[in-house]
Parts: C-alpha cells; sequence; structure tokens
C-alpha cells in the first residue's frame, strides 16, 4: 500500500523521517515527490496522483477554495525562515544587516538559491538581490535550481571560493556539506507557514488524514523543530 505524497522541499526532511514509523504503525509507504511549491501546485492541477499535498499554507488555503484540497483535514506543521548558507569548513560571511549581506554577495564567486520563478525562498531572494541593487551586477555568478534542496546539494559539491546560498533553513539543515551561517537580515527576512493538505482526489483520504496527523503532531514537534520548524507567534 502506497500514500502519494506532493510536497514543498522545506517539509522533506520531516516526511522522509517519518517513512519509517508511518509503515510500522499503518504498513503504508511513502511515495513521495519534492519540489518548489508553485511545481507542486501545478503537479496536483495539472492531474497527478496525490492524497498529501504540503504547501504553503496561503497555498493550501487557495487550493481548497478551488475544491482541489479537502476543506477540512488540513494542519500547519510550523514556520520556515529563509537563511543563508555556506560550504561545511567555508568562513563564515557577514550577513546581519543590509550593508553586510550586500559585501558578502558582491565578494561571491557563486551565489545558489531555488527558481526564482516557483519556490518560496528563490522568489524572496530574488526580490532582495534587487533591493540591495545588484541583481544585474551579479547575474552571471547566480546558480538557480528547481528547489532548495537541489542548490545546496550543488554547492556542496561545487569548486571554488567564496561561494554562497540562500534557501529555506529546513534545505539548508537537511543538506550535508553545508551550513547555515544564519538568517536573512530583519529587513529581508521571510517567515513562512507550511501546512499539508487532503488532496480531493485522495485514493486513501482516511490513511492521508493519519499520516497529516503523525506529521503535523505534538510527537514530532521535536523532530520538526530540529529539521528548522518554529512555533509560536512570529
Amino acid at each position: 500500500m502506497q500514500l502519494k505524497i506532493l510536497s514543498a522541499g522545506a517539509a522533506q526532511g520531516v516526511v522522509t523521517g517519518l517513512a519509517g514509523e508511518f509503515r510500522a504503525q499503518t504498513g503504508y509507504e511513502l511515495e513521495c515527490s519534492f519540489g518548489a511549491v508553485g511545481a507542486m501546485k501545478e503537479k496536483l492541477l495539472g492531474g497527478s496522483a496525490a492524497d498529501i499535498i504540503i504547501l504553503t499554507r496561503a497555498l493550501i488555503d487557495g487550493l481548497a477554495a478551488d475544491g482541489k484540497v479537502l476543506a477540512e483535514g488540513s494542519a500547519d506543521l510550523g514556520r520556515v525562515r529563509t537563511g543563508v548558507a555556506v560550504r561545511e569548513g567555508d568562513a563564515l560571511p557577514a550577513i546581519d544587516n543590509a550593508d553586510a549581506l550586500r559585501r558578502t554577495l558582491l565578494a561571491a564567486e557563486g551565489i545558489y538559491f531555488p527558481d526564482p520563478q516557483k519556490a518560496t525562498a528563490g522568489i524572496h531572494f530574488a526580490r532582495v538581490l534587487e533591493s540591495l541593487g545588484i541583481r544585474q551586477e551579479l547575474d552571471a555568478r547566480l546558480r538557480t535550481f528547481p528547489n532548495g534542496a537541489t542548490a545546496m546539494r550543488e554547492m556542496a559539491q561545487a569548486k571554488g571560493a567564496r561561494l554562497v546560498g540562500c534557501t529555506q533553513v529546513t534545505e539548508i539543515n537537511n543538506t550535508p556539506g553545508v551550513v547555515l551561517v544564519g538568517m536573512l537580515p530583519s529587513e529581508f527576512e521571510l517567515a513562512t507557514v507550511y501546512a499539508a493538505g487532503i488532496c480531493a482526489g485522495a485514493a486513501d483520504a482516511q490513511a492521508a488524514r493519519r499520516f497529516i496527523a503523525l506529521l503535523a503532531g505534538d510527537a514530532t514537534r521535536a523532530l520538526r523543530t530540529k529539521a528548522g520548524f518554529e512555533f509560536g507567534t512570529a
């Protein structure tokens, strides 16, 4: 038996981390597709079979309003902030304010981040570059990938000096070979609430409901915290 999940990359570490426990409880295997929120939404709207979809709360609410996700049964996983990363062992650059971030990016040989059209962190970081007035100057050094997890893996394996990445903290924490420098400066901060919803076309809504209860429940709060999710008021 399989439970099909379409998920934002921000939740990948937590979802895969619970696969064994859910299999032991129910006998279900998880069949997961991870990627940028925009890409996952497109897959669902394009007809991909899925029991659960994990996106930003705003997108889940929009899909529920359109009848693509069940109005009841969704649950918030927590809030994820967008951070800056470097390869493990590299010096940690200054990013504590706009001027420091600007200097760090201008000094970088390569800047790794997710899709600036479909990924939450990628869209936001592209706007940060515009706000800093350095988007065009850095264009040849920008390295974009379909999602943050891929961007971080590519940065971890890349050669060269002064490489910098930006994506959701959970994707940074889930990638061997990269380390979190810190959050974007306060003037550029982005904190995104992610939620899981049951797809209207779910083959097994009951199993989907059980997994969401596990994923978003108090028993797995510590796992989500370790991955980079935050709770309470922003």
